[in-house]
């Protein structure tokens, strides 16, 4: 072989600068479309605790909040009923009043859900606003 293409084959077998880490799409991902929904989603919960009884908040868990519809688990067709009941008698207005964002719709979906992990602590944990 010539210089030449000895000098081919080493070019062709070198790393290419263009292959970028994982971690750099995933720190995009994290800090600019996970973190504003989680920050929304802990502020509707700090919101539908205060707003929605207590003894219906005990069998709801929020689910999801994308493109401003926020998805509700209700583990019984009865409390479903309660509370589309209150939602539909004022008390969406006043979830939309007090969020900042855009909240279009409540979604209630039937389901199960358990308030504790395995190790017995709590299974959602939204940390205070930092000032």
């Amino acid at each position: 072989m010539d210089d030449a293409q000895l000098r081919t084959v080493w070019q062709q077998r070198q790393i290419d600068d263009r292959i970028a880490h994982i971690s750099q799409p995933l720190a995009i991902l994290t800090k600019h479309v996970l973190a504003k929904r989680f920050h929304q989603l802990r502020d509707l919960a700090a919101i539908w605790d205060e707003l929605i009884p207590q003894p219906i908040t005990e069998h709801t868990a929020l689910e999801s909040f994308h493109r401003g519809t926020l998805t509700v688990v209700v583990d019984s067709a009865a409390h479903r009923y309660q509370l589309r009941m209150l939602l539909d008698g004022g008390l969406m207005r006043e979830l939309q009043v007090r969020f900042s964002g855009a909240l279009n719709k409540v979604r209630l979906v039937p389901g199960q859900f358990y308030s504790v992990d395995l190790g017995g602590r709590p299974r959602y944990e939204f940390y205070p606003r930092r000032s």
